[in-house]
């Protein structure tokens, strides 16, 4: 059986007409015409009713059709994942990524991929919002904790961990807690998650176990990134992932609070559907930020 009559074939079945069909490959509606027609010659069945106003599929075309249009689907992707497999990154990768993790990790990566790649573009939406990977067209997200989506690929990356801490300004007015309880005497500043409205607890290493704690302050931000701001500017207590707030620990703008009871971490990672991971673009940002340290 001809493949490319059959492709053929499934166009005219798609537009319901041989003038708009001939149009979009580029063929004559003659030529057209009489690829189709050898095409039922070496089947022995006719596959279109035609008439001076339209064209429909016989119920030996309609199946035809139905076995083959999803074939072809697949050879076409598969050859579109062969030539990008050869190709420099290019184009348009459109992600998502948390926010504060975005700006600090991300951004850096991102950067320095366009300007080592002339061709590629980045559309980075970073928010702490749970976007949908296909319907809002992402190549690819960042996302916290345990995929349960099994028609994602998700590459595991070094896992997220917190910190506690606080600006010598903040201590030196109100004192340093030295135990978990010693927090409710203090202002914490708290975010509310997005999707459950409830205010996210912190987490600490207490009696051989990681435990949530709850902690109460008089600033509640919807983003996390406001944390490290409220803390660096001696409003109260943070507690934030560390590659945050790195810099501003070394320099001393900030001070670490109850180390020893430190455990609050949380698994990362990049997902993306299948039918990316051979994508030189994403392949590309996924190998940058496997090597980026946080």
């Amino acid at each position: 059986m001809d493949l490319n009559a059959v492709r053929l074939l499934v166009r005219v079945a798609e537009t319901r007409s041989f003038t708009r069909a001939a149009g979009d490959l580029g063929l004559t509606q003659s030529g057209l015409s009489r690829a189709i027609s050898r095409l039922e010659n070496q089947l022995g069945v006719r596959l279109l009713q035609r008439n001076t106003r339209s064209v429909s599929l016989t119920p030996d075309g309609q199946m035809l059709y139905e076995r083959s249009a999803p074939l072809l689907a697949e050879l076409a992707e598969a050859e579109r994942q062969m030539l990008d497999r050869r190709a420099s990154p290019s184009g348009l990768l459109k992600i998502s990524t948390p926010s504060l993790f975005g700006r600090k990790v991300v951004m850096p990566v991102i950067g320095e991929l366009t300007l080592q790649y002339p061709d590629l573009r980045i559309e980075a939406v970073m928010t702490d919002r749970l976007v949908d990977i296909v319907d809002e067209g992402f190549d690819a997200l960042l996302r916290t904790g345990d995929i349960q989506d099994q028609r994602l690929i998700a590459r595991a990356l070094p896992p997220l961990r917190w910190v506690t801490v606080a600006s010598p300004a903040y201590l030196a007015r109100f004192g340093t807690p030295q135990t978990v309880d010693e927090l409710q005497d203090h202002n914490c500043l708290t975010v509310r998650n997005l999707r459950t409205s409830r205010l996210v607890d912190w987490q600490f290493m207490l009696d051989g176990r990681v435990q949530d704690v709850s902690v109460e302050g008089r600033l509640i931000f919807d983003i996390g990134d406001a944390l490290v701001d409220g803390a660096l500017g001696g409003f109260g207590i943070a507690q934030v992932m560390d590659f945050a707030v790195r810099e501003d620990l070394a320099a001393g703008r900030l001070v670490p609070l109850l180390e020893e009871f430190a455990g609050r971490s949380r698994a990362i990672s990049l997902v993306y559907p299948p039918s990316r991971q051979y994508s030189p673009k994403l392949m590309a940002f996924a190998e940058a930020l496997s090597k980026s340290q946080w």
